[in-house]
């Protein structure tokens, strides 16, 4: 079936072009473009991210020396780095991010069926956020601080399969807690997020969207027990308490009583104070939904370590989000290929693999399970085999 395809032309073969070119019609993308289409631009950018090349150099010397095998990669010609620059400076980096965003949406529905276990009927989300250090003379419209220069990736992730499920892409000065306002709350998910988002009026507006949060509590929490549930000590839990918020403001702004529960971590000797609304699950469930949020954490470090996002291509705004939001579609495009092709092998793998075998001609599952090609693995049981006797 796929003689003659390169391994990437067969992962370029599993991404929605037709939707690709109707995003890129709307933003009016090709528009007096001559020799580097959207499309192609896309496609070497993400062969950037795929074999890890370090610059526009490396991605123009890297495909030269394959010209023979561009066309079986789904290029119609030389890819130049200056043209790719000026593709990456000036086309509209919203294309980009909308194109992921709808693979972010086919990779949530191929993964909805994954269970996180720990009675959960509902999604449950990890928000987090990571900051990419930048050189303020280099890309001065990312000031920081006086001295610096920064990005920062927020990020809500689906635990289910792992996927983000939103992105956000500001400069360093823009505080984690605003992107809550950002989000549109769905009805009986879970957001599990860090200290850094506890800020009682906006969880008061999760709470009333049916909504639920698990997150730690500052070391000034003002608030008094009103109810303590029993619990096995020998769990590691120390208490399990309804609660009512004490100061003026706080009260105010969070009318409602809280669920507080405390914890000992037995690997690290930590108490840990988890506040939540969600008063039905049990509270080692409710803990083991805060552990689940290094998840995110996980995503961030796989994502900066084997997707180029720390070293970027272009210095303008417009270059680094075009970058950003093509490796959080080459990842989420790896998903994709594992989910369908039934693979236990993690992402890291299978990029892994990718890198080293990428000019090869086979198909995807064979280069994934390591095996040779067996036609006859895919004959039918219900077809005549004139050879059986």
């Amino acid at each position: 079936m796929n003689t003659g395809k390169t391994l990437f032309a067969q992962l370029m073969d599993c991404l929605p072009w037709s939707t690709f070119d109707r995003i890129v019609a709307r933003y009016d993308g090709n528009r007096a473009v001559r020799t580097l289409p959207c499309a192609t631009q896309y496609q070497a950018m993400a062969f950037a991210q795929v074999t890890y090349r370090e610059s526009l150099r490396d991605i123009e010397a890297s495909l030269s020396v394959q010209s023979a095998k561009l066309y079986h990669m789904g290029f119609r010609g030389p890819v130049r780095r200056s043209t790719l620059a000026d593709a990456n400076e000036a086309r509209d980096w919203r294309i980009y991010a909308e194109f992921a965003q709808r693979l972010i949406a086919q990779a949530r529905r191929l993964y909805a069926g994954d269970s996180l276990g720990a009675e959960l009927t509902g999604t449950a989300y990890a928000l987090d956020s990571t900051t990419i250090d930048l050189c303020l003379s280099v890309f001065p419209w990312a000031r920081f601080r006086s001295t610096k220069a920064a990005v920062k990736l927020h990020t809500l992730l689906d635990l289910n399969g792992n996927i983000p499920s939103f992105i956000h892409i500001s400069d360093g000065k823009l505080h984690d807690v605003h992107v809550l306002d950002m989000l549109l709350p769905e009805p009986g998910a879970v957001y599990v997020m860090d200290r850094g988002y506890v800020d009682f009026a906006r969880l008061h507006v999760l709470h009333q969207a049916g909504a639920f949060f698990v997150t730690r509590a500052k070391s000034n929490l003002d608030a008094h027990r009103v109810y303590s549930a029993p619990v096995d000590r020998t769990t590691g839990l120390i208490c399990d308490q309804t609660i009512a918020l004490d100061g003026y403001v706080t009260r105010r702004d969070y009318p409602q009583h809280l669920r507080r529960i405390r914890f000992r971590d037995a690997d690290t000797g930590k108490r840990l104070v988890f506040l939540t609304n969600q008063t039905t699950l049990p509270a080692l469930t409710i803990c083991a939904l805060y552990k689940s949020r290094w998840q995110v954490e996980l995503f961030f470090k796989w994502i900066k370590q084997h997707l180029r996002i720390k070293r970027f291509y272009g210095t303008s705004e417009n270059a680094v989000k075009t970058q950003i939001w093509i490796a959080v579609s080459v990842y989420v495009l790896v998903a994709i290929v594992r989910k369908r092709l039934g693979l236990e092998a993690s992402l890291y793998t299978l990029l892994q693999v990718l890198s080293v075998t990428i000019f090869e001609k086979m198909p995807l599952q064979t280069a994934f399970l390591g095996e040779a090609y067996r036609s006859d693995e895919a004959m039918d049981d219900n077809q005549l085999n004139l050879f059986s006797f």
